[in-house]
């Protein structure tokens, strides 16, 4: 039971909780997500920006912002 527990708590203890949510420019071009709704890489945005989950963001080929790596 208690080994269950920890592999439950892995994702949320080294961060890569796929259920975190991301920031994307909302336009065919766009090809980064961004952890901060206010990052400098989405200021070039000329559409609006959207929330989604990291894993969507993931599957639609999103790469993480360089100004955030």
């Amino acid at each position: 039971m208690k080994k269950k527990l920890l592999l439950a708590l892995i994702p949320f203890l080294t961060g890569s909780n796929t259920e975190e949510e991301v920031y994307i420019c909302n336009s065919k071009s766009a090809s980064k997500y961004h952890k901060k709704e206010f990052c400098r890489g989405l200021s070039a945005c000329k559409k609006e920006t959207k929330k989604i989950t990291l894993k969507e963001a993931k599957e639609r080929g999103f790469t993480l912002c360089g100004w955030e790596e």
